[in-house]
């Protein structure tokens, strides 16, 4: 591990050094100070919303390029950058932390982590970084959890969570609340026991650790047969959310394993694929909620929770809004994990409906089988992890997914992608190129939904498929992009199409916006570059 300086000037350095201090407290309100983005989804509640309104729907179209930096990477770029009084930081996959100068892009520092090998189920990525005080905290794909010194770039502790010959790694961005620094672990689909973490901020010591896999005697470990909760998966490798009323934080858990075949692990699979409302101190379940029980498609549950205080039926409510993997969206009481409302927003054929309490009812006959069984919506879903944004202006959420997915499940192998409409669906498409991409099969979509009854209000269609995230701002802009290349500026009330730009890499990321002396600028992340954008 070492730091590198590519730019041994005292003007830069000394512009690094400048960097205030970053409280808890301005991480908790971030509207306190709208130009800098503090935490991955900007707020804690992940709804990433800025806002800053300079760029608004009636000048959006005049965006312009102002800087592009390239990573010197051939993974998939998925970070989005935080930014500090002028200062942006983000990730070089797989572990290198780069500072640079938001307005002009220089590079100030960079701090490289030379991973051990290990394996990792989908890419050697890194989602973001957490940032408290002068210290950067990055967790890494061998399983470690640093804190780096954000005005020099000098590692300051370094921390092993867990081992990563164990199949074990780190691709999330870490959560600060108060004094401590919370991450969990990816590598689900490689047979680990999940868990998230706390560890003191100033030691990396740590604090608690909740397996999201119960034990014997614990509650919920009888949803796994035998000894499969041992290896079963539950793996937690995106953002968290905290709510300081309840001082509850939220993570949603990945896939139990083996992935695809569920017949050495009979049972609902406690408590994978669902989302756990923890103490923030303890670590201490408070309440639970699964949305697939005993998944056989790897649906997951690890998409951003957003938090959001809605008028509910006539009375104010504490909510989370969940657009979910499997193809369902879902409002839950974020006090009490009560289940409010849930509705398909993509075509979806496995459930047929929910019970009283939430449970959805599986449609008979739509599991994996010997001879293969179409299941909408595709293994990779209806929305993979990439994060929504929800606006307290408009009051819709924002959310870029997958339109027309579907998948042969056969049993006890990996599913089979075919074409959906326009092929009939038998073993012989097997074999077909998956992602079709015409307008009678799967489509990626920008999607706006009243959070109060889960309807859409408007869509516009992307060239291809997305796994890039939304930002809404202020100004009424929703950005947004897709496989295609192009990042997309929408009108927040109608959908229409403000401006776009061929960035010529894929988004595989959140947009994200900030402002330095008073300009406002966006940034994404696409191929392996960052892109700034301003208006003139």
């Amino acid at each position: 591990m070492k730091t590198r300086f590519p730019l041994l000037c005292c003007l830069l350095l000394a512009s690094a050094a400048s960097l205030a201090q970053v409280s808890f407290d301005q991480i908790l309100k971030p509207d306190a100070q709208p130009g800098n983005w503090l935490s991955y989804s900007r707020s804690l509640t992940n709804q990433r919303y800025s806002p800053l309104d300079q760029v608004n729907a009636t000048n959006a179209g005049k965006l312009q390029l102002q800087w592009v930096w390239q990573a010197h990477t051939l993974e998939k770029f998925e970070a989005t950058p935080l930014v500090v009084n002028g200062v942006l930081y983000t990730v070089q996959a797989p572990n290198d932390v780069v500072a640079l100068d938001a307005v002009t892009g220089r590079i100030f520092w960079t701090y490289s982590h030379q991973p051990a090998p290990s394996r990792t189920c989908c890419g050697r990525v890194n989602r973001g970084l957490a940032i408290l005080g002068d210290t950067l905290f990055m967790g890494t794909v061998d399983a470690h959890l640093l804190a780096i010194d954000a005005k020099s770039g000098q590692l300051l502790w370094d921390t092993v969570v867990a081992d990563a010959a164990q199949q074990f790694s780190i691709t999330m961005p870490p959560m600060v609340v108060r004094d401590k620094v919370y991450i969990g672990t990816a590598g689900g689909d490689l047979g680990i026991r999940g868990f998230v973490a706390a560890f003191e901020v100033n030691t990396g010591k740590e604090v608690w650790r909740h397996y999201t896999i119960p034990a014997p005697g614990e509650a919920g470990n009888d949803t796994w047969s035998g000894d499969s909760w041992q290896k079963g998966g539950a793996s937690i490798w995106n953002a968290g959310a905290y709510d300081p009323d309840t001082n509850l934080t939220f993570w949603g858990t990945g896939n139990p394993a083996p992935d695809w075949d569920g017949r050495t692990r009979l049972g609902d699979n406690l408590y994978s694929d669902s989302v756990l409302a923890l103490d923030a101190d303890t670590g201490a379940m408070k309440w639970h909620y699964q949305f697939t029980p005993h998944d056989e498609l790897d649906y997951d549950s690890t998409q951003v929770p957003v938090l959001a205080d809605l008028n509910w039926q006539g009375k104010p409510r504490k909510v989370m809004l969940w657009a979910n993997r499997n193809g369902l969206m879902y409002v839950l009481d974020r006090i009490t994990g009560e289940f409010l409302l849930g509705k398909a927003y993509v075509e979806v054929n496995w459930m047929d409906g929910f019970d009283s309490k939430g449970r959805p009812h599986r449609t008979p006959g739509i599991v994996p089988s010997p001879q293969g069984t179409l299941v909408r919506p595709h293994v990779h879903g209806a929305i993979n992890w990439a994060p929504p944004s929800y606006s307290p202006k408009t009051g819709l959420l924002y959310v870029a997914h997958w339109e027309h997915s579907g998948i042969v499940a056969i049993e006890g192998q990996f599913p089979q992608s075919v074409g959906i409409n326009t092929r009939q669906t038998t073993m012989s498409d097997a074999a077909l190129e998956p992602f079709f991409n015409n307008e009678d099969e799967a489509r990626g979509v920008i999607r706006a939904y009243d959070p109060a009854t889960l309807t859409p209000v408007w869509e516009y269609s992307l060239g291809n498929i997305t796994w890039g995230g939304t930002l809404s701002t202020a100004g009424d802009v929703v950005f947004g992009g897709g496989k295609d290349g192009y990042f997309v500026a929408l009108d927040a009330k109608s959908g229409k199409l403000l401006w776009k730009a061929a960035l010529g890499g894929q988004v595989n990321a959140g947009p994200m916006t900030y402002a330095v002396n008073g300009k406002q600028y966006v940034a994404i992340a696409a191929g392996t570059a960052l892109f700034v954008f301003a208006l003139p």
